[in-house]
């Protein structure tokens, strides 16, 4: 499986930027798709967006689409979370994930695919 440390998280006014980093380990980090996930206190998990091995597709919840980029640069083992026009209501611990299983071709939003899990790291839009 592939280790992930996430970083980038921190506070930000509404309206701010930020950019997540998700490291992964080992050679096999471009065989598998990955995606982000968020969770608020009190909250489920949720889906933000996935990117495929290859980074030619990616996927992203209704709440984050045309704010949120998810990238991957493969030669350096890394996938990013570009977030802009952040609101309050995404405040949450942000996770990075592997899939279970390499070239994975699938794009959903399910968190069962997805095998090795990185710490997160926390985001704090305030109003």
């Amino acid at each position: 499986q592939v280790q992930l440390v996430e970083s980038g998280g921190g506070l930000v006014q509404a309206g701010g930027s930020l950019r997540l980093s998700c490291v992964g380990s080992g050679r096999t980090f471009r065989q598998y798709s990955m995606g982000w996930f968020r969770q608020a206190p009190g909250q489920e998990r949720e889906f933000v967006a996935r990117i495929s091995w290859s980074g030619m597709n990616t996927y992203y919840a209704d709440s984050v689409k045309g704010r949120f980029i998810i990238s991957r640069d493969n030669d350096r083992n890394t996938m990013y979370l570009q977030m802009r026009s952040l609101k309050p209501e995404d405040t949450a611990v942000y996770y990075c994930a592997a899939d279970r299983a390499p070239f994975g071709q699938g794009l959903s939003s399910n968190d069962q695919i997805y095998g090795s899990w990185g710490q997160g790291t926390q985001v704090t839009v305030s109003s």
